[in-house]
């Protein structure tokens, strides 16, 4: 015990934070070190999936699912296990693609997965030789990070440094699969050569555990800094699960879990009371979805002994998903998403179950009643213990009543969104979301006043989203990407100026209110673009009128005119431009005062596969130019149906 609390109060000292202040501790004030080194499960107990020598458990799984893992390792019998080159790792630095690196880095820990899984179900030894292969591959490599994020290490980037292992979200993900694998298999390794586990424990100790316990400088702990985004939990899941299944000094154990807790705390202090996730719908199962396993985890190993899931805010984090959904597969896109969003079914179940919240619960099970979750499993899409924890709990979550999540709206003051719908659990209608904020958001967008604007569950006017990354998506050239820009946001340019990142450019006189028939999102955006936009105040009014449309009413000051000013929108639609009105597609119409205005339209140049998926008919970009010469002026749209 006195190893525990030396360890503690270095912590303290080494990391310079307050984690016992009046931030939100809410896992380490749960329980104190030494209650937690009394409670934690000794060994393995904690894990509830089968063995690989229980037989009749593994047959317990649908056969659809034994024969499908079967069938695929049998076809990847030859398989020869990839080794990066140094060209693989330096086209990072040299063009910028990740993919020359990452998509035959990705089908090695994916093949790995699919010969596991054979074995559990088939248990007579046919792939255990090439799961050996499998995992020797990955002990030979001299780093399991991924390319794009060598930055980590001291040299900064390049080739990786083998004296200097860091540990970024590939590198956990390798430690988090070697982990399950060695626990699995190791009595069959043993009986082959008692050095293939050594290896894999040596190596996780290596390159995951030892860099854990003996460092606070990595930038995702959240020990030196206040920002904290997914990488937190999702790298803590994993390590999480390393130390569990690899670690056998108890004392150690102890030690790097607290500190998992300790920064995981940090995760959750980073987060506003409503849950709101930042980063958007497509990060929030790594965010939410993997503190929520990490406390699911912490849950299990002390019986029930840390539990805050009673908490409001770990509640919210988990709603937040289903308040942005849409309808039909779409989300609300704002920061680095896509329109549609695969999320995992079962951990939003799961989640759900455990808060006891209905609306998750059954939107997990709405998810899963299809054949793209089915698909997904078999396709090896999840984390290992993930997938198996999928295939025994399949059909509780398959008679689970679905619930597709229509809520009639939503406001979150802290990260300052807002949605609303015309019918209340229908798609039927318009649906309308806005965002306020600033320009530092995790994975921002230059959106701060951005909206969106669906009808009949389809979309009309639209975030485009995120493309592949590259260098140049976390880089100073971020900005310079179209779809990152205001200008290709459903937002003004002032006198020839966008947006700027940065916290210093945010709305204010953020208001919100809801009526029966009447949604008001309002505030001030001119302080989310710079001195050279000459603009003292532009407010924007939301009028979401649940039986008619969508006003949006522009009331600005400039400071002078020395430049043209737009309103721009972004549409998947066709565009036609009549005298006062804009037809978008068939139904939609968007009528303007054409004294003040002046109409246009272009295509926008996509020129990436990624959005080119998210937007096969397409983008429209259109613009709306200011005609007068005053420097008030109050300008109104209005947007509805033909009906």
């Amino acid at each position: 015990m006195k190893i525990l609390f030396s360890f503690l109060i270095s912590l303290l000292i080494i990391s310079n934070t307050k984690l016992f202040s009046a931030e939100r501790t809410h896992l380490t004030r749960s329980i104190t070190a030494e209650q937690f080194y009394k409670l934690l499960i000794p060994g393995n107990e904690w894990i509830d999936l089968p063995s690989y020598d229980e037989r009749n458990e593994w047959e317990k799984i649908p056969e659809e699912f034994r024969s499908s893992f079967i069938n695929k390792a049998e076809k990847l019998i030859e398989y020869e296990w990839f080794t990066p080159s140094a060209a693989q790792y330096l086209e990072y630095e040299r063009s910028g693609s990740r993919k020359i690196f990452e998509v035959p880095y990705n089908e090695k820990r994916n093949n790995l997965e699919i010969f596991v899984l054979a074995e559990l179900c088939e248990g007579k030894g046919r792939f255990i030789d090439q799961i050996i292969n499998g995992v020797w591959s990955f002990c030979e490599q001299t780093y399991w990070g991924l390319s794009a994020h060598l930055w980590l290490q001291k040299s900064g980037k390049g080739l990786p440094d083998v004296e200097d292992p860091t540990i970024d979200l590939g590198a956990a993900n390798i430690g988090y699969l070697l982990s399950w694998v060695n626990y699995f298999f190791k009595n069959e390794f043993d009986k082959v050569n008692p050095f293939i586990s050594r290896r894999i424990e040596y190596e996780i100790q290596r390159k995951i555990l030892q860099p854990y316990y003996t460092r606070n400088d990595f930038w995702w702990m959240g020990f030196n800094s206040e920002f904290a985004n997914n990488w937190n939990p999702w790298i803590n899941f994993n390590v999480l699960n390393c130390i569990l299944l690899v670690e056998t000094d108890r004392d150690k154990k102890v030690n790097g879990i607290y500190k998992i807790m300790s920064s995981l705390d940090k995760f959750i202090n980073y987060y506003k009371d409503d849950g709101g996730c930042d980063e958007g719908p497509s990060y929030w199962q790594h965010a939410a979805g993997k503190m929520f396993q990490s406390l699911d985890l912490l849950y299990k190993i002390t019986n029930g002994g840390i539990n805050i899931f009673e908490n409001s805010l770990i509640k919210n984090m988990g709603s937040y998903i289903y308040k942005v959904y849409i309808g039909r597969g779409y989300f609300i896109n704002f920061a680095d998403a896509l329109n549609k969003v695969n999320l995992p079914p079962g951990l939003i179940y799961h989640y759900g179950k455990r808060i006891n919240d209905p609306g998750l619960k059954g939107f997990g099970a709405y998810l899963a009643q299809n054949n793209e979750y089915i698909k997904r499993i078999k396709n090896t899409s999840y984390p290992i213990a993930e997938i198996l924890q999928n295939l025994f709990t399949l059909n509780e979550i398959l008679i689970e009543k679905p619930v597709e999540p229509l809520i009639d709206g939503f406001y979150l003051a802290d990260i300052q969104a807002a949605g609303a719908r015309q019918i209340e659990g229908s798609t039927k209608g318009f649906f309308f979301a806005a965002k306020g904020g600033h320009n530092e958001e995790s994975h921002n967008h230059n959106d701060v006043g951005n909206f969106i604007l669906y009808y009949d569950g389809e979309p009309v006017l639209v975030d485009a989203g995120v493309g592949t990354y590259t260098r140049q998506t976390f880089s100073g050239e971020r900005y310079t990407l179209w779809n990152m820009q205001s200008a290709y946001h459903n937002l003004p340019t002032i006198n020839n100026t966008m947006q700027r990142e940065g916290k210093n450019f945010f709305a204010e006189n953020v208001s919100y209110s809801s009526s029966d028939n009447l949604v008001k999102f309002s505030m001030d955006i001119s302080k989310a673009y710079p001195d050279e936009a000459k603009v003292n105040r532009w407010q924007r009014d939301f009028n979401f009128v649940k039986n008619s449309g969508l006003e949006i009413i522009e009331q600005y000051e400039l400071a002078e005119i020395n430049g043209d000013t737009y309103l721009n929108f972004l549409t998947n639609r066709s565009v036609e431009i009549l005298n006062d009105e804009i037809k978008l597609g068939d139904k939609i119409r968007m009528n303007y005062d054409n004294k003040q205005l002046e109409a246009s339209f272009e295509k926008v140049n996509i020129n990436d596969e990624r959005l080119e998926k998210a937007w096969p008919e397409g983008l429209n970009r259109l613009r709306l130019k200011l005609k007068t010469s005053q420097l008030k002026e109050v300008i109104k749209i209005l947007i509805t149906d033909n009906h």
